[in-house]
Protein backbone atom coordinates (compact mmCIF):
# COMPACT_ATOMS: atom_id res chain seq x y z
CA UNK A 1 0.00 0.00 0.00
CA UNK A 2 2.12 2.74 -1.66
CA UNK A 3 0.39 5.81 -0.48
CA UNK A 4 -2.61 5.49 1.76
CA UNK A 5 -4.11 8.31 4.26
CA UNK A 6 -4.30 7.32 7.92
CA UNK A 7 -7.19 8.28 10.07
CA UNK A 8 -7.22 7.96 13.57
CA UNK A 9 -10.44 6.80 15.58
CA UNK A 10 -10.60 7.41 18.98
CA UNK A 11 -12.93 5.41 22.10
CA UNK A 12 -15.64 7.52 22.86
CA UNK A 13 -13.63 9.43 25.75
CA UNK A 14 -10.88 10.29 23.69
CA UNK A 15 -7.11 9.77 24.36
CA UNK A 16 -5.11 11.79 26.38
CA UNK A 17 -1.31 12.63 25.57
CA UNK A 18 0.13 9.37 26.75
CA UNK A 19 -2.43 6.87 24.79
CA UNK A 20 -0.91 4.95 21.76
CA UNK A 21 -3.21 6.69 19.22
CA UNK A 22 -2.04 10.09 20.46
CA UNK A 23 1.95 9.23 19.87
CA UNK A 24 1.08 7.66 16.86
CA UNK A 25 -0.79 10.75 15.60
CA UNK A 26 3.20 13.10 16.31
CA UNK A 27 4.70 10.64 14.31
CA UNK A 28 2.52 9.24 11.02
CA UNK A 29 2.70 11.74 8.15
CA UNK A 30 -0.58 12.97 7.04
CA UNK A 31 -2.59 11.23 10.06
CA UNK A 32 -5.91 12.60 10.31
CA UNK A 33 -7.70 12.53 14.00
CA UNK A 34 -11.18 11.58 13.87
CA UNK A 35 -12.91 14.75 16.26
CA UNK A 36 -16.20 12.67 17.52
CA UNK A 37 -19.28 15.21 17.38
CA UNK A 38 -20.51 14.55 21.10
CA UNK A 39 -17.64 13.93 23.57
CA UNK A 40 -20.36 13.61 26.94
CA UNK A 41 -22.86 10.90 25.26
CA UNK A 42 -21.91 9.96 21.74
CA UNK A 43 -24.22 9.09 18.86
CA UNK A 44 -24.39 6.91 16.54
CA UNK A 45 -25.86 9.66 14.08
CA UNK A 46 -23.79 11.90 15.03
CA UNK A 47 -20.70 9.95 14.91
CA UNK A 48 -20.83 7.54 11.70
CA UNK A 49 -22.16 10.75 9.34
CA UNK A 50 -19.58 12.69 10.54
CA UNK A 51 -16.59 9.47 10.16
CA UNK A 52 -18.05 8.98 6.71
CA UNK A 53 -17.29 12.60 5.45
CA UNK A 54 -13.81 12.31 6.65
CA UNK A 55 -13.18 9.07 5.20
CA UNK A 56 -14.79 10.44 1.68
CA UNK A 57 -12.57 13.51 1.83
CA UNK A 58 -9.76 11.82 1.82
CA UNK A 59 -7.54 12.57 -0.99
CA UNK A 60 -6.12 8.95 -1.19
CA UNK A 61 -7.05 5.26 0.01
CA UNK A 62 -7.76 5.12 3.86
CA UNK A 63 -5.93 3.00 6.69
CA UNK A 64 -8.33 3.21 9.95
CA UNK A 65 -6.76 2.75 13.51
CA UNK A 66 -9.91 2.56 15.79
CA UNK A 67 -10.20 2.35 19.25
CA UNK A 68 -13.09 0.96 21.50
CA UNK A 69 -15.86 3.13 20.35
CA UNK A 70 -14.44 3.85 17.22
CA UNK A 71 -13.74 0.13 16.42
CA UNK A 72 -17.92 -0.56 16.51
CA UNK A 73 -18.09 2.91 14.20
CA UNK A 74 -15.90 2.03 11.77
CA UNK A 75 -18.24 -1.12 11.50
CA UNK A 76 -21.18 1.08 10.86
CA UNK A 77 -19.51 2.82 8.03
CA UNK A 78 -21.78 2.90 4.99
CA UNK A 79 -20.98 1.66 1.69
CA UNK A 80 -19.63 4.40 0.10
CA UNK A 81 -17.19 5.06 2.54
CA UNK A 82 -16.07 1.40 3.38
CA UNK A 83 -15.62 1.43 -0.26
CA UNK A 84 -12.69 4.05 0.64
CA UNK A 85 -11.03 2.37 3.44
CA UNK A 86 -8.34 -0.13 2.44
CA UNK A 87 -7.32 -1.56 6.00
CA UNK A 88 -8.12 -1.01 9.43
CA UNK A 89 -6.21 -1.99 12.53
CA UNK A 90 -9.29 -2.21 15.04
CA UNK A 91 -8.06 -2.48 19.45
CA UNK A 92 -10.07 -3.38 22.25
CA UNK A 93 -13.90 -2.92 20.42
CA UNK A 94 -16.19 -2.53 23.09
CA UNK A 95 -20.00 -3.80 23.98
CA UNK A 96 -22.00 -0.79 23.36
CA UNK A 97 -24.96 -1.99 25.22
CA UNK A 98 -22.84 -2.49 28.56
CA UNK A 99 -23.26 1.19 29.19
CA UNK A 100 -26.21 3.30 28.44
CA UNK A 101 -24.34 6.06 27.05
CA UNK A 102 -23.23 3.76 24.18
CA UNK A 103 -26.43 2.17 23.66
CA UNK A 104 -27.30 4.13 20.52
CA UNK A 105 -24.19 2.00 18.51
CA UNK A 106 -26.15 -1.73 19.11
CA UNK A 107 -26.54 -3.44 17.85
CA UNK A 108 -23.57 -4.28 16.21
CA UNK A 109 -23.50 -4.76 12.35
CA UNK A 110 -22.23 -8.37 12.09
CA UNK A 111 -21.42 -8.29 8.19
CA UNK A 112 -17.68 -8.68 6.91
CA UNK A 113 -15.87 -5.78 6.22
CA UNK A 114 -15.09 -5.29 2.46
CA UNK A 115 -11.50 -4.41 3.42
CA UNK A 116 -8.40 -6.46 5.14
CA UNK A 117 -9.04 -5.37 9.03
CA UNK A 118 -6.62 -6.66 11.89
CA UNK A 119 -8.44 -7.03 15.45
CA UNK A 120 -6.56 -6.54 18.81
CA UNK A 121 -8.34 -7.55 22.02
CA UNK A 122 -7.53 -8.01 25.43
CA UNK A 123 -8.53 -11.38 27.75
CA UNK A 124 -9.44 -9.36 30.77
CA UNK A 125 -10.75 -6.19 28.95
CA UNK A 126 -13.74 -4.39 31.03
CA UNK A 127 -15.72 -2.99 28.42
CA UNK A 128 -15.99 -6.19 26.06
CA UNK A 129 -15.61 -9.61 26.79
CA UNK A 130 -12.49 -11.35 24.87
CA UNK A 131 -15.23 -13.62 23.07
CA UNK A 132 -17.46 -11.22 22.01
CA UNK A 133 -14.71 -9.55 20.82
CA UNK A 134 -13.73 -12.49 18.85
CA UNK A 135 -17.21 -13.36 17.26
CA UNK A 136 -16.84 -9.45 16.01
CA UNK A 137 -13.66 -10.81 14.41
CA UNK A 138 -14.96 -13.57 12.64
CA UNK A 139 -17.82 -11.71 11.72
CA UNK A 140 -16.00 -9.15 10.21
CA UNK A 141 -13.70 -11.23 8.49
CA UNK A 142 -10.95 -9.68 10.51
CA UNK A 143 -7.75 -11.32 11.51
CA UNK A 144 -7.15 -11.95 15.18
CA UNK A 145 -4.98 -10.79 18.11
CA UNK A 146 -5.60 -11.88 21.40
CA UNK A 147 -3.47 -10.15 24.43
CA UNK A 148 -2.97 -11.92 27.28
CA UNK A 149 -4.14 -9.32 30.52
CA UNK A 150 -3.81 -6.17 28.29
CA UNK A 151 -6.61 -4.35 29.91
CA UNK A 152 -8.04 -2.14 27.27
CA UNK A 153 -4.99 -1.74 25.39
CA UNK A 154 -4.88 2.24 26.64
CA UNK A 155 -2.85 4.24 28.46
CA UNK A 156 -4.21 3.15 31.87
CA UNK A 157 -3.33 -0.36 30.76
CA UNK A 158 0.65 0.43 30.13
CA UNK A 159 -0.25 0.99 26.52
CA UNK A 160 2.58 3.99 25.63
CA UNK A 161 3.86 4.12 22.07
CA UNK A 162 2.64 -0.09 21.93
CA UNK A 163 5.34 -1.15 19.96
CA UNK A 164 3.09 -4.71 18.88
CA UNK A 165 0.39 -2.05 17.63
CA UNK A 166 3.16 -0.69 15.54
CA UNK A 167 4.30 -3.70 14.09
CA UNK A 168 0.33 -4.41 13.41
CA UNK A 169 -0.23 -1.67 11.55
CA UNK A 170 3.01 -2.00 9.62
CA UNK A 171 2.07 -5.31 7.94
CA UNK A 172 -1.62 -4.28 7.78
CA UNK A 173 0.22 -1.11 5.17
CA UNK A 174 3.05 -2.90 4.27
CA UNK A 175 0.95 -5.54 2.63
CA UNK A 176 2.20 -8.47 4.96
CA UNK A 177 0.89 -10.91 7.05
CA UNK A 178 1.28 -10.75 10.89
CA UNK A 179 1.25 -14.25 11.08
CA UNK A 180 4.57 -14.47 9.40
CA UNK A 181 6.76 -12.11 11.25
CA UNK A 182 7.37 -10.64 14.44
CA UNK A 183 4.16 -9.57 15.02
CA UNK A 184 2.88 -12.52 15.36
CA UNK A 185 5.72 -13.50 17.72
CA UNK A 186 5.51 -10.68 19.89
CA UNK A 187 1.16 -11.15 20.57
CA UNK A 188 1.70 -14.90 20.95
CA UNK A 189 4.03 -14.06 23.87
CA UNK A 190 2.56 -11.58 26.03
CA UNK A 191 5.83 -11.50 28.26
CA UNK A 192 7.64 -9.92 25.20
CA UNK A 193 4.87 -7.20 24.70
CA UNK A 194 5.20 -6.46 28.33
CA UNK A 195 8.76 -6.16 28.26
CA UNK A 196 8.49 -2.99 25.80
CA UNK A 197 5.75 -0.97 27.66
CA UNK A 198 6.98 1.53 29.17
Amino acid sequence: MSHFQTILVPDWQGANAGHWQSLWAGELSGAHWFTAPEETTPHRDAWVPALEALVLSADAPVVLVAHGLGCVAVAHLGDQAAARVRGALLVAPVDPERRAQTSSFAPVPYAPLPYRSLMVASSNDPVCPVRLAGAYARAWGSEFVRMQNAGHIDHDSGHGPWPLGQALFQSLTLGGSPAAGPAHASSSNFNAERLAQP
